[in-house]
């Protein structure tokens, strides 16, 4: 951890902050067009944090005519590769010299541990929007091998005005994630946050045009899903739609695809990962490590939560041990503006109460709850629930099958490596997976066979920047986030056709 997150430099950081709680259309900050507000709150103690615009269909559309302009002008879009990487890589160096301010943006209206924020999360913001900066004049198009009397070339083109949904988890790091290669690949993006966590994309959304993204390139449209996210799926002028959260609120942007323009759609849903220890494992102490990591860490409000422990039942009762020493030593649970927190809030009370019914669900299902299943810190007025962990699932128990995103982890013991795949792929999604072998030949084996977008062996990782991430089946949809890949979606492909006299 950076000597620089003290208690009283975050103290400082709080005394100074000025929210950022207004649309930001074609380069500056304006109220909703209805003039509405929605409370945004601290999840940790319940007090509201600050009025944020509530914006609708009106100022969506304000906000795309803003980007249309902004893209058929040609101050971004018409820009060399190298002149966007180097406005890019301003923006990224913005986002290095607030990091402390961002992280306590967030720590403060996510209830995230300000750890993660200030160490992980806002640096990976910076890293992803200089990472993709730097690969924008390193990617060539291409010349087919015609005959000698045609030259065919295949470039990429922008594909013009971007509208990006945004989940409330990790709030920053998804808008570097969508960010990096929408813009610059020449894009305009119009940017819907979640309504429970707007305020560091509003200032990032500051910082870049502080860094020389021009008006109209990026904007942000603060307001409810249901609202300002519907304008966005169902507005004819937005060429692609990319929504990370929810399967249930994904189906809804297909939907709208087809009701308005077949604006293409790119999605990175939900996830029931599993985590496969197999009897070789010599290591208990770090596989016990990481399954805590891949179980708890945001408090499980992480789409790629490794909530499905599948271990070898001659091993599960030393690991299991192994993770309940390890979850009381090192885990505390408290005040996410503390550094030595490790878990904090849940979002709202609303989702609180959700997971507490999977929870409470379980416990009637007669399920062997072996630690947490409760909320705690109701004195601080904060959305706070125990690591939670059942012992011996049926791998059809609702507790194992259904994503409750929050900090439960389901322990199913399996026999043999096919019933362990089987287990494994017994889902309707497909994001990650993590496996633990000794073994080379059944590490080959059984990763091939996991139905997951990413295989984690030997460790819970989510890859890096240079890796794309999304899922299969009901976890994503047409692209991936993160690497080089993430460039396609944005573009269209172009041959330009050319016959020689």
């Amino acid at each position: 951890m950076s000597d620089t997150l003290t208690p009283n430099a975050i103290a400082r950081q709080i005394e100074q902050l000025e929210y950022r709680n207004l649309a930001f259309i074609d380069g500056r900050f304006v109220p909703a067009s209805s003039g509405e507000t929605f409370d945004t709150l601290n999840p940790a103690t319940e007090e509201t944090l600050t009025q944020v615009a509530a914006c609708d269909d009106t100022d969506v559309d304000l906000a795309v005519q803003a980007a249309r302009r902004a893209f058929e002008t040609g101050g971004w879009s018409g820009l060399a590769p190298a002149d966007r990487k180097a406005i890019m890589q301003r923006f990224a160096d913005l986002i290095e010299e607030h990091c402390l301010e961002l992280a306590v943006l967030e720590a403060l209206e996510a209830g995230k541990p300000i750890g993660e924020c200030f160490n992980v999360d806002i640096p990976d913001t910076a890293n992803a929007i200089r990472w993709h900066a730097e690969a924008a004049d390193k990617l060539y198009d291409a010349v087919s091998p015609t005959a000698k009397d045609v030259v065919a070339t295949i470039s990429r083109e922008p594909i013009g005005v971007v509208g990006a949904v945004l989940p409330w988890n990790f709030p920053a790091m998804m808008a570097g994630w969508k960010l990096g290669p929408a813009l610059i690949t020449g894009n305009s993006v119009v940017l819907k946050p979640a309504e429970l966590t707007s305020l560091s994309t509003l200032r990032l959304a500051e910082l870049a045009h502080e860094a020389g993204i021009p008006a109209g390139v990026l904007n942000v449209v603060p307001g409810l899903g249901h609202v300002a996210g519907k304008a966005i799926g169902l507005h004819p002028d937005i060429d692609l739609a990319a929504f990370t959260g929810s399967t249930e609120v994904g189906r809804r942007f297909l939907e709208y695809s087809a009701a308005s323009n077949l604006k293409r759609v790119v999605l990175e849903c939900g996830g029931k990962n599993p985590q496969v220890v197999m009897p070789d494992v010599s290591d208990l102490k770090t596989v016990a490590s990481n399954v805590l990591a891949a179980a708890f860490w945001n408090m499980g409000e992480n789409c790629s939560a490794g909530s499905r422990l599948i271990v070898h039942r001659s091993v599960k009762e030393a690991l299991v041990d192994e993770i309940q020493r390890q979850l009381e030593e090192e885990w505390i649970t408290g005040d996410p503006l503390d550094p030595s927190v490790q878990l904090g809030a849940l979002i709202e009370k609303d989702h609180m109460d959700k997971v507490l019914s999977h929870i409470d669900q379980a416990k009637a299902d007669g399920l062997k709850l072996i630690t947490g299943g409760s909320r705690i810190r109701e004195e601080s007025g904060g959305y706070f629930v125990a690591p939670t962990i059942f012992d011996d699932v049926p791998k059809d128990a609702a507790v194992a099958r259904e994503e409750i995103f929050g900090p439960v982890l389901a322990v199913i013991p399996f026999d043999t490596e096919e019933e362990a795949i089987a287990i494994a792929n017994d889902t309707c999604y497909g994001l990650a997976a993590s496996l633990w072998s000794d073994d080379l030949n059944t590490v080959h084996r059984m990763a091939a066979a996991i139905r997951a977008g990413t295989v984690s062996v030997n460790c819970f990782s989510e890859g890096d920047i240079t890796t794309p991430f999304g899922g299969y089946k009901q976890s994503g949809f047409g692209g991936r986030d993160k690497s080089i890949y993430a460039h396609d979606q944005y573009c269209e492909l172009k041959t330009t056709w050319i016959q020689l006299s």
